[in-house]
């Protein structure tokens, strides 16, 4: 774990993918990672070269805003070195803010067995695949950070609303967080990797405060595309109210149907039970994915397929899958890993609010190629 604010650096090798001794499993040692300058293009195929698509981007994000861009062919699958800044070190203390709302959710979780009602489990359950399924595995995840399908302007800023309301944050923030982590998976600068301690990588890694100025320049470093969207900077700025809010709606609700009684049942459990459960499913993809599971392929990271995971994530924990191939829209890579987020992107396609999204072939030793169009 990183103490300091020097920089950090490392170094990808791009090789062609290559099966493994290993039956069944898929060497790639070229990973299409995201690089502060690789923010996705619509038009790429999971298969299209690092290079040509990072590159480019790259290319167009220096003649945006070349302040911010350290190489403009910088590609961390090469051999090219990327320097990283730590911005959020133990060195500026705690972040008390991020502290006390981490503490505050937990204690609202004391009250769940005296407010228990049918009702509000139902909405919990509703609010949890809401936000924690469309607004960040679908939302934060596959459409912000990777790119993995195409929507409208208007649908972004709804999941990105609806991701907000899950408790981890902006989107611009999360995006940021993500994409340094694939830059840098299991390596020094990864924001939360097991190799720096299983519970550091499943929450305390958050705690730390940023540097002056850092939370800006951090997210202007890793998620150069969204920091420049007034409504996703808009929602990062209310991201408090519109919790406060929607929870006065639930506890009004609750009243008006059934008195200070239900108000309160859907109150804990639709938020605090709810918000809980969103988080700490989503930190396991960070700590247990990481640490327990299968490996359909051997990338240069600890990622593992954790079918538990999965279940309590919509599809994030066939980790393994995803870190081989970011852009892919698809996580469950074999017939038995269930992935509903990808099967809720395939659906939004066919009704047309999503399209161009990202699938390909991937192999392994025992099945061969295969498409998933």
């Amino acid at each position: 774990m990183s103490t300091t604010h020097e920089k950090t650096s490392c170094q990808r090798s791009s090789e062609s993918r290559k099966p493994s001794s290993v039956t069944g499993v898929v060497k790639t040692e070229k990973t299409e990672v995201f690089s502060p300058e690789n923010t996705g293009l619509s038009d790429v195929t999971a298969f299209q070269s690092e290079s040509e698509l990072n590159t480019d981007i790259a290319v167009k994000k220096s003649q945006q805003s070349p302040q911010h861009v350290t190489n403009a062919t910088a590609d961390v699958s090469q051999e090219n070195e990327v320097s990283i800044q730590n911005f959020r070190t133990w060195d500026h203390g705690v972040d008390w803010g991020v502290l006390i709302w981490i503490v505050v959710i937990h204690v609202g979780l004391v009250f769940a067995p005296f407010t228990f009602t049918w009702q509000a489990l139902a909405l919990t359950l509703v609010l949890h695949w809401l936000t924690g399924g469309i607004g960040i595995c679908l939302g934060f995840h596959r459409l912000f950070t990777h790119r993995s399908f195409e929507t409208s302007q208007p649908v972004r800023w709804l999941i990105a609303w609806i991701g907000g309301l899950a408790g981890e944050g902006s989107v611009t923030h999360w995006v940021a967080n993500h994409r340094k982590h694939h830059a840098l998976s299991d390596q020094e600068g990864d924001p939360h990797s097991p190799n720096d301690g299983a519970w550091w990588s499943h929450m305390l890694w958050f705690f730390p405060k940023f540097s002056s100025n850092g939370y800006k320049s951090y997210n202007t470093r890793w998620a150069p595309d969204l920091v420049s969207d007034p409504v996703l900077n808009f929602l990062d700025r209310t991201f408090l109210l519109w919790h406060i809010g929607l929870g006065l709606m639930m506890f009004a609700t609750g009243y008006c149907w059934d008195g200070v009684s239900m108000g309160l049942s859907l109150l804990v459990w639709g938020m605090f039970v709810r918000l809980v459960f969103v988080l700490h499913a989503t930190w396991l993809v960070n700590s247990a994915s990481h640490m327990w599971g299968y490996r359909n392929y051997e990338t240069r990271d600890d990622s593992r397929n954790n079918w538990w995971v999965a279940l309590v994530t919509y599809g994030e924990g066939w980790h393994n899958n995803h870190h081989a191939y970011p852009r892919m829209a698809r996580a469950g890579h074999r017939w038995w890993e269930f992935d509903l987020t990808f099967m809720t992107i395939r659906l939004l396609e066919k009704i047309g609010l999503f399209w161009n999204v990202v699938d390909g072939q991937h192999q392994t030793n025992d099945v061969g190629p295969k498409s998933f169009q």
